[in-house]
């Protein structure tokens, strides 16, 4: 048995045995192991004493009695007024199984006692199973309710690999919907990479026009010439950005998260992760801490380039960043767990087993990269000369403010994103198993075509109207995109669920948070890293005196 819970909240769940259902008389079960992705996860397997043989059918036999004192009554009357419904493993094949009804006025309450177990083997492997409740018993104080099983074998079909097929959904996911949001994305991508090139191929053709005339001119002429926008501040464009360390830790953690996801879909795409309780989160903690050296590549040759002295204090800022804030957020809700008892509640063993992970595996990882980093690409090679005085950045329109551009940079982004966070978040907080990973990948690629073309587009404006503050604008106007997450989050929990309750709640918004936040780190780093191409090209084809 693993847990059981309110039907609309998916991640409130308690061990099974926390209702007072009572254990058969088989005491002990062969090859349990728990995973670190399974703790996490809440998954609290304990066995439920039924007698199950290979190929053995059993009639209906009671295998142990419930004595319904009034505590126990109104522990059951609670879990069915509550939907509550538990799962069950069979072979580590899922089944789901209702705890009770109530009739329609509500007044009298009835709890399921007969298992009736089905089992489909192939060969000798079990490739099948159905769970149906029967034996509809009222609860009334101070009786005894026999609960009782049957198993039935059936040959079946059905090939070992493909058991789990059963449990997709390819009408929700292969939905047309779904394939015309990818179309639409399509469309959008095209659009934004033609005027990205339009921009690139107008401004360059231009000043290459300009630089041949002005050899054909004489000073005079030259004095009076139209010197105007982005090339105005080639000698303030490459100075280095405010607060360097905290900016080069997040461009070396979106860097990181953005290898992460890349890795996890292909790996997905080429193993189905869904049939592992767990595996999911387990090949992600993986892969987070093998990219370990990615982060502090980044963000080590960043702060070397943008002269940052402190480099071991930005290495520590870069390692712990991510890690810091989804531990804070899962510390902050183990509490409410604790409170609840849930299965959610995070055991110590591995709390600690995820501190010896980020102080022993990422830490290191991450120096071996900060110094290859450093010493491989941490020399500011510019291509323009940095003033030593900083010129004065003129007034310009209110559409052309840093923070104005920053609130419009996530729109066109998010809108490329939206329609797969809703499979994404289906899949998640409600019982769909997410398993289309090649939308998600298309989806992955769009998104950072049109951060970069977006904030390309963003920095030329802002270059245009002679303000070179474009490093964290560039990183914002990508990041705003999480704030865009968010706020859909919220229409989600309201009209797409019906969950309820402090430690549901909690736990939705607190992670929601932490998704959108690492979503708004990738986003920017990956927005930055293509602004900062796009700058150094067009500054390095400027004739400069």
């Amino acid at each position: 048995m693993n847990t059981v819970g309110p039907y609309h909240n998916r991640q409130e769940t308690y061990k099974y045995f926390s209702l007072p259902f009572c254990v058969g008389s088989k005491k002990s079960i062969s090859h349990y192991h728990e995973t670190l992705g399974e703790a996490l996860q809440g998954v609290e397997l304990e066995f439920s004493g039924l007698d199950i043989k290979f190929k053995d059918d059993v009639m209906q036999t009671t295998y142990c009695e419930i004595d319904l004192d009034k505590a126990k009554r109104d522990a059951f009357v609670y879990a069915i007024k509550n939907h509550y419904w538990y799962q069950m493993y069979i072979d580590d094949l899922p089944i789901w199984g209702i705890v009770g009804e109530a009739d329609e006025n509500g007044e009298d309450y009835y709890l399921w006692t007969y298992k009736k177990l089905e089992i489909g083997f192939n060969g000798n492997r079990i490739v099948d199973v159905n769970l149906t409740s029967e034996g509809k018993v009222k609860l009334v104080p101070n009786t005894k309710i026999q609960m009782s099983y049957s198993v039935k074998w059936k040959k079946s079909d059905v090939k070992f690999e493909d058991r789990f097929d059963k449990y997709l959904d390819p009408s929700f996911f292969q939905h047309r919907i779904h394939w015309f949001s990818i179309f639409n994305s399509f469309m959008m991508v095209i659009f934004l990479v033609g005027l990205v090139s339009m921009i690139l191929m107008r401004t360059l053709r231009k000043d290459y026009a300009r630089y041949s005339k002005e050899e054909e001119m004489d000073d005079m002429d030259r004095d009076l010439g139209d010197e105007y926008g982005w090339k105005q501040v080639h000698g303030d464009v490459f100075r280095p950005s405010s607060h360097p360390l905290i900016f080069s830790s997040l461009i070396g953690s979106g860097c990181q998260i953005f290898a992460v996801s890349f890795i996890v879909i292909i790996v997905a795409m080429i193993e189905d992760l869904y049939t592992e309780r767990g595996s999911m989160l387990s090949t992600a903690i993986f892969v987070y801490a093998a990219t370990s050296p990615v982060n502090g590549y980044f963000g080590g040759s960043l702060y070397a380039r943008q002269g940052g002295r402190r480099w071991i204090k930005q290495m520590f800022i870069g390692a712990f960043l991510i890690p810091a804030m989804v531990c804070g957020t899962a510390f902050f809700i183990n509490f409410i767990a604790i409170y609840y008892h849930a299965s959610r509640a995070i055991p110590f063993g591995t709390m600690v087993a995820v501190c010896c992970i980020c102080f022993f595996v990422i830490l290191p990882l991450n120096l071996v990269g900060t110094i290859l980093g450093r010493n491989l690409s941490g020399q500011p090679n510019f291509p323009c000369r940095v003033n030593a005085v900083p010129r004065p950045i003129p007034e310009k329109k209110w559409f052309m403010e840093p923070a104005v551009i920053v609130c419009l940079g996530g729109i066109l982004p998010f809108g490329s994103i939206f329609i797969e966070m809703y499979f994404i978040f289906t899949s998640f907080w409600a019982y769909k198993i997410y398993y289309v990973y090649g939308f998600m990948m298309l989806v992955l690629v769009i998104l950072c075509i049109v951060t970069v073309c977006v904030t390309i587009v963003c920095t030329y404006f802002l270059l245009n109207a002679e303000d070179y503050r474009w490093q964290w604008t560039s990183f914002l106007s990508a990041a705003s995109t999480a704030i865009y997450v968010y706020m859909y989050s919220f229409y989600y929990y309201f009209f797409k669920t019906k969950m309820y309750g402090l430690f549901q709640t909690s736990f939705y918004f607190g992670y929601m948070a932490v998704f959108s936040t690492a979503l708004g780190i990738m986003c920017g780093a990956i927005g930055y890293m293509g602004t900062s191409a796009f700058v150094r090209k067009i500054y390095t084809n400027v004739k400069i005196d």
